[in-house]
């Protein structure tokens, strides 16, 4: 081969090389392919979600929407909506760079929800449960006055109805526009888990990414049995913020599922599509 002809082959080769990136591009563009954040696999958007939205190179877990969560857990057709009626409001007319109500507006387009939290009542292989699902999409999942409220309507629930309590969250903390009214609900959702404690109710944790802040410090770890969902960050502050104040360099895998099950601060890591087996084996555990 003359060098000519190399130089002619080499060109060549970039060119469709350029080609398949640009068709990448394209066919990502056009929402037929995602990038694993993990891995940087481009992999076909249907393949994802045939597969739970778990990336099948890397098992790296996508973060999910509360709806998504409730069509992969619960009987199909069980899940029925509750306290759907409690809306946020502004009580502070709290504004920074803007103003409470716009954000609040944002986040109903953005997700689609009118709270970070979708609470109701459903079935996990045919056994009852109660069930506050938090959605990451609306405000970081904050939890202020309606989020804290409609948890402790749906515990109230479990106990009226007497069944299991299952709260799976995904949140950043407590909602800084509402001030003490947000930091209020971590006590008045942490009486209502007391109330299921005291009336013998199995209350279920469902930890995924991330879960963070004041509901880590409230609800979110006060469960019976502590689940958290593979490769999930879980904590109280971010990992930058203990850096800067003890100034030393955690470990890699600081703050992650596995880390906590290895310290006995959860009781089970789960693969997603291991989650609702997982669920319904407890419960047939507990006669529920």
């Amino acid at each position: 081969m003359s060098i000519q002809e190399w130089f002619d082959k080499r060109k060549e080769a970039q060119i469709e090389r350029r080609a398949k990136e640009m068709k990448g591009i394209e066919d990502t563009a056009t929402g037929l392919w995602a990038k694993c954040v993990h891995c940087d696999t481009q992999i076909l958007k249907s393949e994802l979600e045939d597969n739970l939205m778990v990336c099948p190179h890397c098992d790296y877990h996508f973060r999910i929407n509360a709806r998504t969560r409730i069509s992969q857990l619960f009987d199909e057709g069980s899940f029925e909506e509750l306290f759907k009626n409690i809306l946020p409001t502004d009580p502070l007319g709290f504004k920074d760079t803007e103003s409470y109500a716009d954000r609040l507006k944002k986040a109903r387009d953005n997700s689609g929800l009118d709270e970070a939290v979708i609470t109701g009542i459903a079935k996990i292989e045919g056994h009852p449960i109660a069930a506050a699902v938090m959605d990451f999409d609306y405000m970081g999942g904050s939890m202020g006055s309606v989020v804290g409220e409609k948890v402790t309507r749906i515990m109230e629930k479990a106990l009226a109805l007497r069944i299991p309590m299952l709260a799976i969250t995904s949140s950043g903390g407590a909602r800084m526009q509402e001030s003490a009214l947000s930091l209020m609900q971590m006590a008045k959702t942490s009486c209502a888990v007391g109330k299921l404690d005291e009336a013998g109710l199995l209350y279920i944790n469902l930890l995924t990414e991330p879960t963070f802040g004041g509901i880590t410090a409230s609800f979110g770890t006060l469960g019976d049995i502590i689940i958290a969902e593979q490769g999930a960050r879980i904590g109280f502050a971010g990992r930058r913020v203990i850096e800067q104040t003890i100034r030393q360099k955690l470990p890699d895998d600081f703050q992650t599922a596995e880390y906590l099950l290895k310290y006995g601060q959860v009781d089970i890591v789960s693969k997603r599509k291991h989650l609702r087996k997982t669920l319904a084996n407890i419960l047939d555990i507990h006669g529920v």
